[in-house]
């Protein structure tokens, strides 16, 4: 099978790694951005109030997330509207994209046991399924789960893709022409090609009239032509070609990801006609969005204690040595 689909089945297939519950955070095998700060989902609840606020949406707009895992995130921006905007509550939908029915039930359990009646909640199986005139559109750290090629250019300058047999990775001649001309429009030598990242953006843009959208990932704007496809298991990191990886042993009990590839998926926003395309860094999105206004609100609040804390969490966060600039962000206006 080709790596694309040997990932796809990691992560999606029979038993597969997402297909269950997974703890994220220091007890599961890696941290996000949800995990490490509630002022994550804060400063993108603020910014959503702002888009409603500048007339973008409307009051009674779809606060939409694409995988949303636990749940974590969407409670927490709801928790942030309340506080900062509560009579949005009584106007606002929420809906959630998730495959896995399993899925759909923790989340639905756990945003009732935490706001009751207060929210209107809608799941849906497929992003194809979703059929809206607005909507806010939240999709953290899904690209890096979408199945990916692996590319390699030999020593004859031949671009070659890889293959996986019992575990065992082999690269042949590549023959899949989306695949070879994707790597000469970016002149890409080596690494990941994630060709289904055009499908999603077609069917959300078909799908949804008019939208914001907001995803965070690991990756930036331009490939660096090297593997950065890895394997995460209680927090080591193993990189897919490490000597001696054992892949049957990992192989749907940890996550593999790779870094995002930004231009290729702000081209396919491009095609669909968006020009309000905004890329950024974590930390600059977040304090645009308002984080450090939030971290005022919560001083003169909270004792200093509870004060320090957070703003340690949040340092996290921000950290231009970590999530700060590792994580990039892309603002969508549509």
């Amino acid at each position: 099978m080709t790596f694309n689909e040997y990932f796809n089945d990691w992560l999606y297939g029979q038993n597969a790694y997402y297909s269950n519950y997974k703890q994220i955070g220091k007890d599961g095998d890696f941290f996000t951005s949800v995990s490490t700060s509630s002022f994550f989902g804060g400063s993108i609840a603020k910014k959503i109030i702002s888009s409603i606020e500048e007339g973008f949406l409307p009051n009674n707009t779809t606060i939409l997330e694409i995988g949303a895992h636990h749940g974590y995130l969407l409670a927490d921006i709801i928790q942030f509207i309340y506080t900062l905007k509560p009579e949005l509550l009584e106007t606002l939908n929420f809906a959630i994209v998730e495959r896995f029915s399993n899925l759909q039930e923790q989340q639905k359990k756990y945003l009732f046991d935490s706001f009751g009646d207060l929210i209107k909640l809608k799941h849906y199986d497929d992003l194809n399924e979703v059929k809206l005139e607005n909507a806010y559109v939240l999709a953290n750290e899904i690209f890096d789960a979408f199945s990916c090629d692996l590319v390699y250019t030999n020593k004859e300058n031949i671009l070659q893709q890889a293959f996986v047999q019992n575990h065992k990775i082999e690269f042949v001649d590549c023959i899949d022409e989306n695949i070879i001309n994707h790597c000469k429009k970016y002149h890409i030598t080596k690494g990941e090609v994630a060709l289904s990242y055009k499908d999603f953006v077609n069917t959300l843009c078909q799908n949804v009239r008019s939208f914001e959208f907001l995803t965070f990932d690991y990756g930036d704007k331009f490939p660096r032509n090297d593997f950065s496809t890895r394997v995460y298991k209680k927090h080591s990191v193993f990189p897919i070609f490490e000597e001696n990886l054992p892949l049957e042993k990992l192989f749907k009990n940890s996550d593999i990801t790779y870094d995002v590839h930004f231009n290729y998926l702000s081209d396919c926003f491009k095609e669909n006609n968006i020009t309000q395309i905004k890329f950024n860094t974590q930390l600059k999105s977040l304090v645009e969005f308002g984080i450090l206004d939030l971290l005022e609100i919560l001083k003169a609040n909270v004792d200093e204690t509870t004060y320090l804390k957070q703003t340690q969490k949040v340092k996290v966060l921000l950290e231009p040595t970590g999530m700060g600039d590792r994580f990039k962000s892309l603002n969508i206006r549509k």
